[in-house]
C-alpha cells in the first residue's frame, strides 16, 4: 500500500502550473502535465511519451511486436516510478556521478562500438536520440547501478561453506559448466490480494498460456502480458548455470528440451511460465599464472602523490644499482602483507590484481623491473620472477561458484529491495495506466 507523504513545495508548484495548463492550452499552446507524483518528484506526460516511443523503437529493432498501448503504458509507467524512487534515494544518500566520470563512460560506449565521439553523436541523432537526453540517461543508469551496490550488493556475503554446498549439490549439467538460456512470464499477485484479485491473476496466466499453446511468439506474449521487470526484454533471464536459475524454475528447466515451455508455475509472488531458449556446454580454462613481487609507496598525510612517486623512483634506482629487492621491500613497502615476504605476492592468476597492476605485470619481461606506475593504492614498481601454465580447474570452479551464489543472492535482494522501496513510497497516479 502506498504510504501517505506530504507533497514537497517543488511538486506543489508544478501541480499549480499544471492546473493552469487548461486555459493556456485552449489559447493554442500545448503544455506538459503531471501524470504521477512520486514522493518529492513527478512524472510528466512528456517523459512517459518519450519512454514509450523509445521502447517501441527498441522492440521494432528486435523484431518484437509491441503490446497494446494500455499495457505498454502500464509497464513503462511502473519503470519510471521505480526510477524516480531510486534517484531520490540516491540524492539523499549522496550517490552521484561527476562530469568527468560521465564523459569517460560515454567514451567507453563509443569505443566499444568502434566509433569516434563525433560518429557516435551522429548515429544518436540519426535515430532521433537527443545527445543531452542520452547523456542524462547514462548518468541515471550509472547512479542506479552505484546505488544498488551501496544499498544491496555491499551487504551480501558468500561463505566458503555456501560455495562447498553449491559445488556439492550441482546436478543436471551445472557441474559440467552447462548453461541455459531462460525466459519467463510473470503474472504478479499484489501483496494482500483478495480472492478476486488472485482469480483475475490466474485467468491472465491461463490466457498467456493459451496464446503460447497457439504458437504465439514467447517474447511477444511476455512483452504484452508479463509483470516482470524483464517484460520489455521478452522476459529474458539470459544465459545461466542451472544453480543460478531461481530454484522455482531450475527443477523444471533441467528436464527441458530447447524451445520447450512450462505450464503455469505458482509462487507467492504470482504465476510464472518458463521457456528454455537454448543450452550450451562450458569449457575448461587453463590459466597462465605469474610469480611477481612489488614495492608500494602510498601517498598519505606525510607524503603527497608527487613525493610518493619521487621516493619510489629513488628506490627503483637503488634496485637498478644492485640493491636487494627483498630487503628494500621489507623496509620500505607500504603493502605490509607482502613486505614481510620481501614484496613477494606469490603466483597470481588473471583477474586477481587490480587492472592497472595486471596490465603492467603482463607487459613486463621476465626478470626485469617495471617502470613506476599508479594504482588506486599508490605507486608501484614490480618484478616478474616466473610464469607458468596452471590447471586452475578447481580454482576457476570455486570462483564461478562464488559468483553464482552471489548472483542468486543479488537478484533476490534487488527484487525484495525494489518491492520494499515501492511499497514505502508515496505514489499518486493521475492517469489510467490500464
Amino acid at each position: 500500500m502506498d504510504r501517505l507523504n506530504p507533497i514537497s513545495a517543488r511538486v506543489t508548484l508544478m501541480w499549480l502550473l499544471a492546473c493552469l495548463a487548461g486555459p493556456v492550452a485552449a489559447a493554442g499552446f500545448e503544455l506538459d502535465r503531471i501524470i504521477a507524483i512520486v514522493d518529492d518528484d513527478v512524472v510528466m506526460q512528456s517523459e512517459l511519451d518519450q519512454q514509450i516511443d523509445r521502447v517501441r523503437d527498441e522492440l521494432r529493432r528486435q523484431g518484437t511486436e509491441a503490446p497494446p498501448l494500455n499495457v505498454l503504458r502500464r509497464q513503462v509507467m511502473e519503470r519510471l516510478v521505480l526510477q524516480k524512487i531510486q534517484l531520490q534515494l540516491a540524492e539523499k544518500t549522496g550517490v552521484n556521478v561527476t562530469e568527468d566520470a560521465l564523459d569517460r563512460a560515454i567514451d567507453d560506449i563509443a569505443q566499444k562500438n568502434k566509433l569516434s565521439a563525433e560518429q557516435f553523436r551522429e548515429i544518436l541523432a540519426s535515430e532521433g536520440y537527443d545527445y543531452a537526453v542520452f547523456r542524462e540517461d547514462i548518468r541515471h543508469e550509472i547512479i542506479l547501478a552505484r546505488l544498488r551496490r551501496e544499498e544491496v550488493d555491499k551487504r551480501l556475503q558468500v561463505s566458503e561453506r555456501e560455495i562447498d554446498n553449491y559445488l556439492l549439490n550441482e546436478q543436471g549439467g551445472a557441474g559440467t559448466g552447462e548453461e541455459f538460456d531462460v525466459a519467463h512470464i510473470l503474472i504478479s499477485i499484489p501483496a494482500g490480494a483478495t480472492d478476486d484479485e488472485r482469480r483475475a491473476a490466474r485467468e491472465r496466466a491461463e490466457e498467456a498460456k493459451r496464446r503460447l499453446d497457439a504458437d504465439e511468439n514467447f517474447d511477444s506474449v511476455a512483452v504484452a502480458m508479463s509483470d516482470g521487470q524483464d517484460a520489455l526484454d521478452g522476459g529474458a533471464l539470459g544465459w545461466r548455470k542451472l544453480s543460478e536459475i531461481p530454484t522455482l524454475f531450475s527443477d523444471v528447466v533441467r528436464t527441458f528440451d530447447v524451445d520447450e515451455t512450462s505450464g503455469i508455475i505458482t509462487s507467492p509472488s504470482g504465476y510464472h511460465i518458463v521457456k528454455l531458449k537454448g543450452k550450451r556446454s562450458g569449457e575448461t580454462v587453463m590459466l597462465e599464472q605469474t610469480k611477481v613481487r612489488h614495492i608500494l609507496i602510498s601517498p598519505g598525510e606525510l607524503l603527497n602523490d608527487k613525493e610518493a612517486l619521487a621516493r619510489l623512483q629513488q628506490l627503483r634506482l637503488r634496485l637498478e644499482n644492485g640493491d636487494d629487492f627483498a630487503q628494500i621491500a621489507r623496509t620500505n613497502s607500504d603493502d605490509r602483507g607482502s613486505a614481510l615476504q620481501g614484496g613477494d605476492l606469490g603466483w597470481v592468476s588473471p583477474g586477481q590484481m587490480v587492472p592497472q597492476f595486471e596490465e603492467v605485470m603482463n607487459e613486463t619481461p621476465l626478470g626485469e623491473l617495471s617502470p613506476p606506475f599508479r594504482s588506486e593504492f599508490g605507486w608501484h614498481v614490480l618484478q616478474v620472477l616466473d610464469k607458468r601454465q596452471y590447471d586452475g580447474t578447481d580454482e576457476v570452479k570455486r570462483a564461478k561458484a562464488r559468483e553464482a551464489v552471489m548472483e542468486r543472492k543479488r537478484e533476490e535482494a534487488h527484487r525484495d529491495w525494489l518491492r520494499r522501496l515501492r511499497d514505502e513510497a508515496y505514489v499518486e497516479l493521475r492517469i489510467d495506466s490500464e
